[in-house]
């Protein structure tokens, strides 16, 4: 199908995210690399690494598809990028830091119509506040493994939702993707949408 959507990312918050609104899509995750470039923005990163993804896949020959969704969350706190934890060690750390301080999610998307070579890219910002957490707690959640595939440790969307004292923005952009601003954009691009 000509005009099939493709979600070039194989997150399953991202993938909950576009059926709770309805859409026919199909899961082709993204094999571009993700490394922080020196110099580079965080607003700068994520989009430049959507936009990579959902070119890489929208690039492959052997697939079929008008639209092509590439996504990049991560968080930020006192100026640091914290991506995904390698180890329970890191993801420790990163709630520690995290621990009774206000940071930043930002969740880039890139959208391309391979129809009509458009494109259109953003970055999202929500501004989270954690409250103060034990070390119980933290040992405990990352016993879970909720944490281990998560930016910045945690899923707000999951049992980290203990954690978020208060949020400012949008509360999709923190699972993985800003639907107010996409579906923006999907318009602009002619998505088909419910609404």
């Amino acid at each position: 199908m000509k005009d099939q959507l493709i979600l070039a990312s194989a997150s399953p918050r991202r993938q909950e995210l576009l059926q709770q609104i309805g859409l026919d899509f199909q899961v082709i995750p993204s094999q571009a690399e993700e490394h922080v470039l020196d110099g580079e923005t965080a607003e700068e990163h994520v989009i430049r690494l959507s936009l990579d993804k959902a070119t890489e896949v929208a690039n492959r020959n052997n697939i079929s598809g008008r639209w092509f969704i590439g996504s990049d969350t991560i968080v930020l706190c006192d100026g640091q990028i914290l991506g995904k934890p390698q180890d329970e060690a890191e993801a420790a750390m990163m709630l520690k830091k995290l621990s009774g301080q206000e940071h930043r999610v930002l969740s880039g998307f890139a959208i391309i119509d391979r129809q009509s070579g458009e494109q259109r890219t953003e970055a999202v910002c929500t501004k989270v506040w954690f409250r103060q957490l034990t070390e119980g707690e933290i040992t405990g959640y990352i016993a879970t493994g909720e944490p281990a595939d998560k930016a910045g440790a945690y899923a707000i969307q999951g049992l980290g939702i203990c954690f978020v004292a208060r949020i400012e923005g949008s509360y999709t952009n923190v699972v993985g993707l800003p639907l107010c601003k996409l579906t923006l954009a999907m318009k602009e691009l002619g998505v088909p949408l419910l609404i």
